[in-house]
């Protein structure tokens, strides 16, 4: 078989899942099977793998799927713990005291808010919080899944505390042999990973200038009484304004403290800045503006789920603070446990691993259940129940809807991460052919030439878009993406860069996040008409990306160590 027919055979895995999940609207949990099946079959096959390296490739995808697992069920179990102290209920009622112009509100509520909420949770949760959230102060349903949806834009890339980098980029990528590169040239992968994650903040933090005023103009043009693009652009200063207090410190924390507090830190300072500055009229508009009254709604504006600003019966109400007292213990105990070098050595000495799995060379895996972000969510969430004084009932009631919401995000999971561990580790066959994440670069970059770097955040934006998942876009695309540096001798720290801010913007449009979203609205059915609008967000922010990208590494001359060194 010719080089350029296995490279199209190592896209199919890719195709099969697009056209199966968007052509044929499979729900993931059944199209991921069958491409897991077919790559597996590939591997065998085509690429000559050995049957124990795919038993072994799948075996560490189900060690990484549990890391993942774990993250997940954290986050959730928080917010669902919040949902039945009355936590969320505080946090609705201090919003609803900020300000009365609903450009404001959005500003606040679903930007900064939702930031902050990517930045703990992360898997399409601000979404899921922000749009209620909207509802319940007065917004129709369909713009408060638009906006909840134009959140997963610049703080995706840090959501889940950095899982999309720290899961995606750094399992996605294949440390051992890329270290081995790295030490070759006097460097090592500390260095390289700094770079990647240093400069997707960066890249960001850019684009996300003009992210809040976008948000508002789209709210404006679609969904006011004057269908006005100008009446959102009215609020263009303090649009800016919200977006500089939360890209400032987004970008530092980025750069010099680490993938898992950007997008946490930028919206708590944004937040602390931004509140008091509204509440002051710093920079508003002398016009106050509203949606029309809601009898005059379109009827597909209107969700089925009513939503009302109370709290959990037969209780005191918690206060603002303290409803947000969780929130701040876990980035507290985040920072701590990376920062300290004692106590980090401490929380990652319990460790379950197998190394060289099946006796294959170089496939491994390990989870630190105390250093993963679960468990300190988890940690969180006890100090929550005795904070908030919770009944044992309220929290076996936060335990239960979050280990249903992980069912289905697990088994979709079970075969999408094996899935791509075969496709990473297919380097090593008996044909002596290259990885099939290789084969791909070495055909795109055949066939695109130099100007790959401006669509690389498109694929990974369409990556985003398939899976549903910037973690997993990141999983399956990032050493794709690097061996299309290698291949076209740019950097390739840039490169994944440029991956993991296309996979945050493709989650605009994920098809998993829309419905996730318009269910907590009572809004399923109508997921079309969301994606119609934030079309051109996403659309803004690929074309960014694509230009910083193409500036970065032709017009700056961007680098990193392994640039030249083959």
């Amino acid at each position: 078989m010719s080089q350029t027919m296995l490279s199209i055979l190592a896209f199919v895995p890719l195709v099969l899942a697009g056209v199966l999940l968007i052509g044929f609207r499979w729900p993931a949990k059944y199209a991921m099977p069958v491409v897991f099946l077919l790559t597996a079959v590939i591997g065998l096959t085509a690429w000559d793998m050995s049957f124990n390296r795919v038993i072994a490739s799948s075996l560490q995808g189900l060690i990484l799927t549990a890391a993942i697992l774990w993250i997940i069920f954290g986050a959730i179990l928080l917010l669902n713990t919040l949902k039945h102290s009355g936590g969320i209920s505080a946090i609705r009622r201090g919003f609803a005291n900020i300000t009365p112009d609903r450009r404001v509100q959005a500003l606040i509520v679903a930007w900064l808010f939702g930031c902050f909420i990517e930045g703990a949770s992360g898997f399409g949760t601000p979404a899921a919080v922000a749009a209620p959230l909207l509802v319940a102060l007065g917004f129709p349903a369909l713009a408060a899944v638009v906006l909840g949806m134009m959140v997963q834009s610049t703080p995706v890339s840090f959501g889940a505390v950095g899982t999309p980098i720290l899961v995606g980029v750094g399992s996605g990528l294949d440390k051992t042999g890329i270290s081995e590169q790295l030490l070759a040239v006097g460097s090592n992968w500390e260095v390289l990973f700094h770079l990647i994650y240093s400069r997707v903040a960066i890249t960001h933090g850019l684009i996300g200038i003009f992210m809040p005023l976008i948000m508002v103009m789209i709210m404006t043009r679609f969904f006011g009484k004057n269908q006005s693009w100008k009446e959102g652009l009215a609020v263009a200063p303090f649009a800016i304004f919200t977006a500089i207090c939360f890209s400032v410190p987004y970008m530092a924390a980025g750069v010099f403290l680490g993938p898992e507090f950007p997008s946490m830190i930028g919206a708590l300072v944004g937040l602390a800045i931004v509140v008091p500055a509204a509440k002051a009229g710093f920079l508003l508009p002398k016009d106050t503006w509203d949606f029309a009254p809601a009898k005059e709604w379109p009827s597909e504006w209107m969700g089925k789920i009513e939503m009302k600003i109370d709290d959990i019966a037969g209780k005191t109400p918690i206060s603002v603070p303290m409803a947000w007292a969780p929130y701040l213990l876990l980035a507290v105990f985040l920072v701590a446990s990376r920062v300290f070098p004692q106590l980090k050595a401490a929380m990652m000495s319990l460790s379950f691993g197998w190394k060289d799995i099946l006796g294959e060379t170089g496939v491994s895996g390990t989870i630190e259940p105390l250093y993963l972000p679960g468990g300190i969510l988890c940690m969180v969430v006890l100090v929550t129940f005795f904070l908030h004084r919770m009944r044992m009932r309220e929290l076996t009631a936060a335990i239960s809807e979050s280990s249903k919401t992980l069912l289905g995000a697990g088994f979709v999971l079970i075969f999408t991460i094996p899935m791509v561990r075969i496709l990473i580790n297919s380097g090593v066959n008996g044909s002596d052919l290259m990885s099939m994440p290789v084969a791909m670069a070495q055909l795109v970059a055949d066939t695109v030439g130099g100007i790959y770097p401006f669509f690389a955040p498109a694929v990974g934006a369409l990556g985003a878009f398939i899976a549903g998942s910037n973690t997993v876009s990141n999983l399956m695309l990032s050493q794709f993406q690097f061996n299309a540096a290698e291949l076209l001798g740019v950097s390739g720290a840039m490169m994944v860069a440029a991956q993991s801010v296309g996979a945050a913007a493709g989650n605009m449009i994920a098809i998993h996040n829309v419905v996730a979203a318009s269910a907590t609205v009572g809004l399923l059915g109508r997921e079309g008409i969301t994606l119609r609008k934030t079309m051109l967000p996403t659309l803004y922010y690929l074309l960014a990306a694509g230009s910083l990208t193409m500036l970065a590494m032709y017009g700056m001359g961007i680098s990193d160590p392994l640039v030249g060194a083959s």
